[in-house]
């Protein structure tokens, strides 16, 4: 399967192993002076080690990889004691894998391992279901970009928040989760676990006046342009493992009625086709020049 995960430049590495010893999932030992990769099995791809490297010699690359697992990786942890354990466990937390978090938890638990749960959880117990408000990042430096890094949120209307000009007629951001563009999302992030997900050509929401109170509210994002974008073999995986391993519920595609734009949904029925096994719901929408919807059905 094709998931993000680290790569290390071993010319610019300089041996410093910050970004080793900031790996508390352990997928990265020092190897006659160089950082390396020892198991793809337990880099969690959230890209921790990034920030800690200071010559930027990691970044971030979408790749086939073995699944990541919580499960071995917790096991991996246990003897290097519970202050590895409660970094990993925050780590997760702050970067809304709440799936993978209840994993560790539920592990420790089940196998009377006791550590301080109230230091990863602020409120309620260890394996709460909450979600963490807009939670701090990793501040992410050389290779990786601040651009890119997930960020899950409630929509501006929900959270009570207020445009500067504080117009009547102006409408709240939709918009539940960052980044957006096809090429930077995981599609196994926290924020795609059961959605429903809006597919849309980076065109349309120019076009349509009302694309986010008409589409977007209350799902996920994924921005593409058919035309222009490269390494569209990736879109179709991404694509693929949304359907598989995120169980995303239903998919919207809204393109354009410019012949060019039908390529989005082609990709769109591609990967539904590929992901054998699990079917799911598809709408095709497809907006006029003139800002008008054209045409909007299940498909």
């Amino acid at each position: 399967m094709k998931r993000t995960i680290i790569k290390i430049d071993e010319e610019l590495c300089n041996g410093c192993e910050a970004c080793v010893q900031g790996c508390h999932e352990g997928a990265l030992q020092m190897i006659d002076g160089k950082a390396r990769m020892i198991s793809e099995l337990f880099c969690d791809g959230l890209g921790a080690c990034i920030g800690d490297c200071p010559v930027g010699a990691i970044e971030l690359e979408e790749r086939e990889a073995e699944p990541y697992d919580e499960i071995a990786t917790i096991e991996r942890m246990i003897p290097k004691g519970e202050k590895t354990i409660i970094a990993h466990l925050k780590h997760l937390k702050e970067h809304g894998e709440i799936d993978y978090l209840k994993q560790g938890v539920g592990y420790l638990r089940a196998n009377d391992i006791m550590i301080d749960f109230a230091q990863v959880h602020n409120h309620g117990g260890a394996g709460c279901a909450s979600k963490p408000a807009a939670a701090p990042q990793h501040a992410h430096a050389g290779g990786g970009c601040p651009g890119s890094r997930e960020m899950s949120f409630a929509p501006a209307a929900a959270s009570g928040f207020k445009m500067a000009s504080a117009a009547a007629t102006e409408s709240a951001s939709q918009l539940r989760q960052w980044p957006v563009q096809l090429h930077l999302l995981n599609p196994e992030a926290a924020y795609f676990k059961g959605a429903d997900v809006v597919l849309a050509a980076d065109c349309v929401a120019f076009a349509y006046a009302d694309f986010h109170n008409r589409f977007l509210a209350g799902k996920t994002l994924a921005i593409a342009c058919p035309k222009l974008d490269s390494n569209q073999d990736i879109y179709v995986e991404k694509l693929k493992n949304m359907i598989i391993y995120s169980a995303i519920n239903t998919l919207t595609v809204v393109i354009m009625e410019v012949p060019c734009c039908g390529g989005l949904f082609r990709l769109a029925q591609k990967a539904v086709a590929e992901a054998s096994g699990r079917k799911i719901p598809v709408k095709l929408v497809v907006i006029g020049t003139r800002g008008d919807v054209l045409k909007e059905e299940w498909v």
